[in-house]
């Protein structure tokens, strides 16, 4: 048998682990890495890190029908720190500690995040143009 969620239990999921980005006294913060993420958001971070955004505090806004979305109004900003192609994330509070990870495309890619480029270079401006968290139903 399948284990199916009514849509305020999976929305009430959600919620509870994007929350856990707010916890401690900053916002969190998703680095950018290249190559596919790790099997596990436990495993160590593999790649290379091309840049690291800040995140608005709280980082994502209420979930609907179980799908919570990154506040990116207005978009974050940041710079390339090295130079290669994005392909993954990694979303940690502001202790540093690992909430989650998935993937990164361009807008319109399909990512679990995206980006306004996934072509990253040193000094090169990134935007964090959208991104979602969805529980299983």
């Amino acid at each position: 048998m399948v284990i199916r969620l009514p849509g305020a239990v999976r929305s009430a999921a959600c919620d509870a682990v994007v929350d856990r980005l707010d916890a401690g006294s900053g916002p969190g913060t998703i680095e950018i890495r290249t190559g596919g993420q790790p099997a596990s958001a436990g495993d160590a971070a593999s790649g290379v890190l091309l840049a690291t955004f800040t995140l608005a505090d709280p980082a994502f806004g209420a979930a609907a029908a179980g799908v919570a979305a990154i506040a990116v109004d207005p978009e974050p900003e940041t710079v390339g720190v090295a130079a290669g192609t994005a392909g993954w994330w990694r979303a940690k509070d502001s202790a540093g500690v690992t909430v989650m990870d998935g993937s990164a495309t361009v807008t319109g890619g399909g990512g679990d995040l995206t980006l306004n480029t996934v072509a990253v270079s040193i000094g090169l401006a990134l935007r964090l143009t959208g991104g979602t968290v969805t529980m299983p139903g």
